[in-house]
Parts: structure tokens; C-alpha cells; sequence
């Protein structure tokens, strides 16, 4: 099964997690880029309320073909218990009928209160959710 890993990385966590299981999956990789990276500060109190409220952030084109891909890993840290925004943006650029894994990266207390939410989410865009898992670093 053709695999890309779609990834969001704000401190770097996120992106050496994704390297390892692209190569434990022998899988294509490509790193979602903000235009803009917000501070320490930015990221507290202007993308933790984002994060919560499912707003989107600016960010960079992808350059891979998600077409060609059977199954779509997606990697992003959480903030205020909610996938960081860019997360938002990589859900709206996949093409529906995919196979999505989804890996949540925390240092504390994951995405229980919004895990359904966001499967609803990628569900409602026509693709399948086949695992969903809560990681802390």
C-alpha cells in the first residue's frame, strides 16, 4: 500500500517522530510548513484558541501528489487538547477516499475530548479513519 506521512511540526518533536515510523513504514514523507511560525508566545495565545476552535493557519503548498496515495498518515502535535491548526489544513487538501492513520503528539494529556470530533470531521471529507492514537513525547 502506497503510505505518505503528512506532517506538522512546531518544536520538532512531531517532525523526528514522523521520520521514524516513515521509515518503519517505508513510507513517502513531506512536512507541512506555516508561512508564518508563531512565537512561543503566538503559539499560546493566538494558536492554542485556533487549535480549539478548528480555525486553519496559513501554510505552505504540498508538493507531493496525495492522489497516488492509498493511505495517508497524519502527524501533529496537540494544543489545548485539540490537533494544532495546521492540522486543519493538511484534512482539507486530502482527497476524499483515502485511508487515514492519525497520530497526535503530546507532552501531556492527548486529545480525548476532541478524538471524535476529529474523526467526524475526516469522515465527513469522504475518507476512512483506520487508527487514531494519542502519543506523548
Amino acid at each position: 500500500m502506497k503510505t505518505i506521512i503528512l506532517y506538522y511540526s512546531y518544536s520538532g518533536k512531531t517532525k523526528r517522530l514522523a521520520n521514524i515510523k516513515a521509515k518503519e513504514l517505508e513510507a513517502d514523507i513531506e512536512e507541512v510548513i506555516e508561512e508564518k511560525k508563531l512565537s512561543g508566545f503566538g503559539s499560546f495565545f493566538i494558536g492554542a484558541p485556533k487549535a480549539m476552535s478548528r480555525k486553519k493557519t496559513k501554510v505552505k503548498p504540498v508538493s507531493a501528489d496525495l492522489s497516488v496515495y492509498e493511505k495517508i498518515v497524519i502527524m501533529a502535535p496537540v494544543w489545548a487538547g485539540h490537533p494544532a491548526p495546521a492540522f486543519n489544513n493538511i484534512i482539507e487538501i486530502i482527497p476524499s477516499g483515502k485511508k487515514i492513520e492519525v497520530i497526535m503528539i503530546s507532552a501531556g494529556g492527548g486529545t480525548k475530548n476532541s478524538r471524535q470530533k476529529t474523526i467526524d470531521i475526516i469522515t465527513a471529507h469522504g475518507c476512512e479513519v483506520t487508527d487514531y492514537s494519542d502519543f506523548k513525547a
